[in-house]
């Protein structure tokens, strides 16, 4: 691999601080400082040092809880956007974290980030059957005719085919016309939860996810904060 993908990897930099660490000449490949952070590199044979000290692969599973804020998109990478991954800035970031699953642009609340492939696999296929709870405000008085809508499942127009879901009404206000409820849903296609609605006549305005199975969102966690998931807590989504 590249030495500045190497260097990220370790857990000290993220790539922009490699090529600075080596534009210092502070890197050297087997006895010899580098200049070029493009070199290719056998992570399993040459000798990489930092500073004089040996450097080893980072190669530990890491999750972390983030109270996603509207506005980042659920990517790694976006010409436009921030990021959710853009918002985990610390100098042991790792370049191999991903989102597990997606949150869309101006969707709040609990997301995972993890360098685990196989954990998010688990946590997003419909096979597996890990719920997903999401608090949201609509438009309109939600009543017990979409609350049955929503438990025998639905065919969107575009054709797909929803499994049930569970929708409990919180509240209603009166005076904005609107409803506050909850949503269980067991898949996550494209905008389901928006869209859900949509086919009830009814628009989404604001939408929290607050449950992954019997994950819940830390409520110290202000939008955009992030922290590292307990064990218990990984045992809990696990």
């Amino acid at each position: 691999m590249r030495l500045d993908k190497f260097l990220s990897q370790t857990g000290r930099f993220t790539r922009a601080e490699a090529k600075k660490a080596i534009k210092a000449k502070r890197v050297s490949l087997n006895g010899e400082i580098v200049k070029d952070g493009k070199i290719k590199v056998k992570e399993d044979t040459d000798e990489i040092f930092l500073d004089g000290k040996l450097l080893v692969l980072n190669n530990q599973e890491v999750y972390y809880m983030l109270n996603k804020p509207a506005g980042v998109v659920t990517a790694t990478r976006d010409d436009k956007d921030k990021t959710v991954i853009d918002l985990i800035d610390f100098d042991g970031r790792k370049e191999d974290l991903f989102p597990v699953g997606r949150l869309d642009k101006e969707t709040t609340g609990l997301l995972i980030i993890t360098n685990d492939g196989k954990f998010a696999h688990n946590i997003i296929s419909p096979k597996k059957h890990v719920s997903k709870t999401y608090e949201a405000i609509v438009t309109g008085k939600i009543s017990e005719k979409e609350v049955k809508i929503f438990s025998q499942g639905m065919e969107l127009a575009n054709g797909d085919k929803l499994q049930p879901a569970q929708l409990d009404i919180i509240s209603y206000s009166e005076k904005d016309d609107t409803s506050k409820v909850r949503v269980i849903i067991h898949e996550g296609k494209y905008h389901q939860v928006r869209r859900m609605f949509g086919a009830v006549s009814q628009r989404v305005l604001e939408l929290d996810r607050v449950k992954i199975g019997l994950l819940e969102l830390d409520d110290t966690l202000e939008r955009g904060e992030y922290r590292e998931l307990t064990e218990k807590e990984l045992n809990l989504i696990k």
